[in-house]
């Protein structure tokens, strides 16, 4: 019979009501248990999972209920099951019991099939007994059959704890052409200054490449040499991008801050532009300091000494290591780091090896690039147990700030953090105001702004001129508390009223008040 309880009901018009997405889809039965059916369910288990609801199509945009009876609906359910345990129709059977139910809808029946996302191990998961060809992935468009090169580096993920693709050994490589002395001595010194009786302190730099795991030997084969690793991290750009290495190797910080002018992309760039030997070691190190820059370094004692760093630089930092140990190699795309006025965001190629609610539940180690993590690690830079994510999340709200977000794209495949700076619509509990917070002199501080703002707006100025003028940081905060206030007033005009969001716009004193009329 079906389970027609009030629960599924809602369920079920709920799912109607929100229509098709990413992770629902109709499917029309009427004609029979539809073969679509599978493509969904593979794209499904290869992305984020979702619901299938079979007995509804869709015409032009509106859902219609097949009227499917309440016996074909059971027939459709035992169909599902009998292929879902068939290794020859689909490689891989996830959902429970409970994630397939019939509901009745009126006069109408209709199955749930909730497919969830297949963890990395078993993944791809296929129709037939061929994975090349018959492997879905979905996006917003719908299902998208899989590139045999997206099918490849799924089975390589199901593998990378056997074979991590950063424990790869290169073979022809040599320590005096392609390691960067620089870099591996900034982190010698830095592990020394941190451990000063660490036994690794007196070793050569050889020995020490090889303790770190950056040099190995393949016991079977007595194959040896620099890891992928080691290059990445401490090799000369021209040796990581050798084609024996990662010759697509690319890292990219950008930066945009405070600006209005429509010629300038970023304010700040830290890329591969032959200043610098741009591996992974010296890319963390440049970007990190800059990233920093965005956090409020409040005084703080500890034991009776100043702690510089806090909770939210923690989080930062493993952001940053975050995005550099999980990036796949093998997948299009590049590292790329973003700061704007509003966010940090962090983006890595290649998909997340955990569901995104594991991800932030933690606990759980499962890394893409281990030695480069144990490679941090040795630097107190990284968190093996649930990859550093409870300190993400700690240290951002260690500031009221909200919870960062993650976020999987395709086609190219990209994990994408976002870390908020600054609380839009603060949910704290007030607390006791400082004398520079008081409401008594907040007047005072607004209008002698104001009164800036008219003097220098004489001839017309930009907001990232105001902003500057005034010393101020947040874009949003001068718009709404002095520039539409100011506007609204008469005393403050736009040099194209007709588009306020034009990149050109410009703030000018109001005649009146520049001659002291008002």
């Amino acid at each position: 019979m079906a389970e027609n309880t009030t629960d599924i009901y809602s369920r079920v018009k709920a799912l109607i009501d929100e229509g098709e997405t990413s992770e629902i889809e109709f499917k029309s039965a009427n004609g029979g248990f539809p073969g679509s059916f599978w493509e969904s369910y593979s794209a499904f288990a290869n992305t984020n999972g979702g619901t299938i609801v079979l007995g509804v199509a869709e015409k032009n945009g509106r859902l219609f209920f097949d009227g499917l009876t309440e016996e074909t609906a059971i027939r459709y359910k035992k169909n599902f099951w009998d292929c879902a345990h068939n290794r020859g129709k689909i490689s891989a059977c996830l959902p429970r019991e409970s994630d397939v139910k019939m509901a009745q809808i009126d006069n109408s029946y209709i199955l749930i099939c909730y497919i969830p996302r297949a963890s990395y191990e078993i993944r791809p998961v296929y129709i037939g007994s061929n994975p090349f060809g018959n492997t879905y992935r979905r996006n917003h468009e719908g299902d998208y059959r899989c590139t045999d090169a997206e099918v490849r580096r799924m089975f390589a993920d199901a593998e990378h704890d056997r074979h991590p693709q950063d424990g790869r050994i290169l073979v022809g490589f040599d320590f005096d052409r392609d390691i960067d002395i620089e870099s591996l001595h900034q982190y010698r010194q830095t592990l020394a200054s941190l451990q000063p009786s660490h036994p690794w302190a007196g070793i050569s730099d050889m020995d020490f490449l090889k303790k770190l795991g950056a040099y190995a030997t393949e016991y079977e084969t007595g194959k040896e040499g620099f890891t992928l690793a080691g290059i990445l991290m401490f090799g000369k750009y021209d040796s990581i991008t050798n084609n024996s290495s990662d010759p697509m190797y690319f890292v990219d910080y950008r930066e945009t801050l405070a600006t209005d002018n429509p010629d300038i992309r970023w304010t700040h760039r830290i890329y591969p532009d032959g200043l610098w030997e741009a591996n992974l070691y010296q890319f963390y190190i440049r970007v990190y300091n800059r990233l920093i820059q965005s956090l409020p370094r409040p005084f703080m004692m500890k034991d009776g000494i100043r702690q510089e760093e806090t909770p939210a630089h923690d989080a930062v930092r493993e952001a940053l290591i975050n995005c550099i140990i999980h990036n796949d190699v093998n997948a299009m795309g590049h590292i790329v780091v973003e700061r704007t006025d509003q966010h940090l965001i962090f983006r890595n190629p290649g998909m997340m090896l955990v569901s995104q609610q594991q991800y932030f539940e933690g606990g759980r180690s499962i890394c893409r690039n281990p030695i480069l993590q144990k490679m941090f690690m040795r630097l107190g830079r990284a968190e093996k147990a649930g990859s550093g994510v409870d300190k993400i999340v700690s240290g951002w709200q260690s500031l009221g700030w909200p919870v960062p977000t993650v976020t999987e794209e395709t086609r190219p495949d990209y994990v994408v953090l976002t870390m908020q700076l600054g609380q839009e619509n603060p949910t704290r509990k007030p607390h006791k105001k400082t004398p520079q917070e008081n409401p008594t002199r907040k007047p005072h501080k607004n209008e002698l702004r104001r009164m800036q703002i008219l003097e220098f707006c004489v001839a017309p100025k930009s907001l990232f001129d105001i902003m500057q003028h005034l010393g101020l940081k947040d874009r949003k905060n001068v718009m709404e508390a002095y520039i539409n206030p100011m506007i609204g007033a008469g005393v403050l005009e736009m040099t194209e009223p007709e588009n306020p969001t034009s990149r050109n716009q410009m703030y000018v004193t109001a005649k009146a008040e520049a001659h002291g009329e008002a």
